[in-house]
């Protein structure tokens, strides 16, 4: 369509676009322009002329939602709680899964993460700081061959009850295929250090040839150094000559001697997140959690599943030694048994257990003023020692009810916690 006046000569309308010309051309001259017209001739509604007419453009990029815009409010207040710590997007996106449920993969909650500034400068803020170290060759070990240990030290945690504690996480790594085992201990002396050790050997059902550790206090009495070999406390070397394997100190200020463990420790970073929403002994559930997921998923770096490795790896490892010489380095273990009210007795109070465990024999082990309970190997509770009659863990007390009460699973809930509330008023001294 062609449109001239006295000042412009020719517009020629072909597309929406072109409508704006005509702003100019109504201001300047009395004529008015036949929108119906332009209207029929481009097959739009008349208001849509009107609008373009009145100088609207249409979006380059068309307004996207994401499927985590719903979220946004919690994800907010989550990087704003002061008792929380996520380091890395990854551990953010695993606590909203577990605690929320959100949808997608991790690869896209990242991307949106990274799409909003707010957000991204978080991460940016809070990323560790990478400290700077002598290159290190990459080396590989034979299976059984050796095994590096450490520890992911004094992290301060808010327990739900509010308390302020500081734990340690103890790690052994094997070297060939990546397994480790991770535990949780408030204290990190040589008595918790050879017990844990031990532990980890009967889990494994062997032992490596060697441990590379740093200089740590209850391993050397005097570190290692470039100028010196160090000197390994009397009790530990002890400790290796009983369970037959050789003790290799990394020269203090050379980390990378052990680069192989370092790397996996970043990843208990992810405790932090928990902070004030757990019990102790849901602390202690949450870093088997994390140590299961990694024995069991596929490692891009060693393009390796750790579980599948160590099938491998298992029968190259040395025989551990007799029975008399572990429970030397176990700390003192006793039998429970668990009654018909699936509770536990220590010290003349009771502690509660999960349902499935009623009427079966469990090991009790007593350290950092917390109870251990344990079939097999398999942690079954863990409670704090106190001196109620009653110690019910919610979720034990909820598993109880459940196999004697018929109602939806939110009603047997709030019984529970009902129930619990009393309990702890009849019972509290």
């Amino acid at each position: 369509m062609l449109i001239t006046n006295e000042i412009t000569t020719t517009i020629e309308i072909t597309t929406l676009m072109d409508l704006n010309k005509l702003k100019i051309f109504e201001e300047e001259s009395n004529l008015k322009v036949n929108k119906s017209a332009l209207a029929r001739k481009l097959k739009v509604d008349r208001r849509t002329v009107s609008k373009y007419i009145e100088g609207y453009q249409k979006p380059t990029k068309r307004k996207r939602t994401s499927q985590y815009d719903e979220f946004y409010d919690i994800i907010t207040q989550l990087l704003e709680d002061e008792n929380k710590t996520f380091a890395y997007k990854g551990v953010l996106y695993r606590y909203m899964k577990k605690n929320y449920g959100i949808p997608g993969a991790e690869s896209s909650f990242r991307y949106y993460i990274s799409s909003k500034k707010e957000f991204n400068d978080y991460f940016k803020h809070n990323k560790p700081t990478a400290i700077k170290k002598p290159a290190s060759m990459r080396y590989e070990t034979e299976p059984g061959e050796q095994a590096q240990l450490d520890w992911k030290e004094s992290i301060t945690f808010k327990l739900k009850s509010g308390e302020i504690i500081t734990i340690n996480i103890f790690v052994l790594l094997l070297s060939f295929s990546r397994f480790r085992i991770y535990r949780l201990s408030i204290s990190k002396t040589r008595e918790v250090l050879l017990h844990l050790l031990n532990q980890s050997f009967e889990l494994l059902g062997g032992i490596p040839k060697q441990i590379v550790t740093d200089n740590m206090t209850s391993v050397m009495d005097k570190a290692r150094t470039a100028y010196s070999k160090g000197k390994i406390n009397n009790e530990f070397q002890q400790f290796a000559n009983d369970y037959g394997f050789r003790v290799h100190p990394c020269i203090a200020g050379r980390p990378q001697t052990k680069s192989k463990v370092e790397s996996p420790m970043r990843i208990l970073d992810e405790v932090k997140a928990y902070s004030g929403d757990l019990t102790y002994g849901e602390l202690v559930e949450l870093v088997e959690e994390i140590n299961e997921r990694e024995n069991t998923r596929y490692h891009q770096g060693y393009q390796m599943i750790p579980l599948l490795g160590f099938t491998k790896e298992k029968d190259s490892l040395m025989p551990l030694p007799r029975e008399t010489i572990r429970n030397h380095y176990s700390i003192k273990t006793g039998l429970v048994k668990v009654n018909a009210s699936s509770m536990i007795s220590y010290l003349s109070n009771q502690y509660s257990v999960p349902p499935e465990y009623k009427e079966k024999q469990l090991q009790l082990q007593v350290y950092d003023n917390q109870i251990h309970l344990y079939y097999n190997t398999k942690l079954v509770a863990v409670h704090s020692i106190n001196n109620k009659k009653l110690n019910y863990l919610e979720r034990h007390y909820i598993e109880i009810m459940k196999q004697t009460l018929r109602f939806e699973d939110k009603k047997i809930e709030a019984i529970a916690k009902e129930n619990l509330k009393k309990i702890g008023e009849v019972y509290q001294q």
